[in-house]
């Protein structure tokens, strides 16, 4: 089994806690089941939420982003998330890079060689774009990866072309970090 912290926007449930988001109990609640990964959640000013977890992973998230965070070995650390939709930023020093920490998507695999980096998904595509470090990313029906250094980024739909690293001009950079506080 599984555990995970959850934060999905937009859906029945999500609606109904959503109009009590501002009771201190259901924040305690959600800081529950982010210690259950081993993480503290905190919400900015922005709404943009930040969890910070064991051995120094950070995941910073925009306002509505569909994410669920997983500890699939069950060891109290969070090993990856699922994101459905909007952008997070992972900061995984090297620590949580021995662990391992990946980000699946419905278009790719983004896997931590030592790194942060940002993770974009809407219905079509997975944009992949590393700040520090170095990140692996694939589709999610391929074996092959590519690598990505600082300053690269790479953009992952569901067809079946070979990945394509490109150096991301600095106002689309800005652009997706601007979104996560940065």
């Amino acid at each position: 089994m599984t555990s995970s912290w959850s934060n999905r926007r937009g859906g029945h449930h999500t609606r109904i806690l959503a109009a009590f988001m501002t009771l201190p109990w259901l924040l305690l609640s959600a800081s529950a089941y982010a210690q259950g990964v081993g993480c503290v959640v905190q919400t900015d000013s922005s709404r943009r939420q930040v969890l910070h977890c064991r051995d120094g992973l950070s995941i910073t998230t925009e306002e509505g982003a569909d994410f669920t965070v997983t500890d699939d070995n069950r060891d109290g650390r969070p090993d990856g998330a699922v994101l459905r939709r909007g952008a997070v930023l992972v900061d995984a020093p090297s620590p949580s890079v021995r662990r391992g920490f990946q980000i699946l998507t419905p278009q790719a695999v983004a896997a931590v060689r030592g790194t942060q980096w940002a993770v974009d998904v809407d219905a079509n595509k997975t944009a992949v774009f590393v700040v520090s470090g170095r990140v692996s990313v694939r589709r999610v029906q391929g074996a092959r990866s590519v690598n990505l250094n600082p300053g690269e980024g790479v953009d992952v739909d569901t067809g079946t072309a070979p990945l394509t690293v490109r150096r991301w001009p600095a106002a689309r950079a800005a652009a997706l970090l601007a979104r996560l506080g940065r």
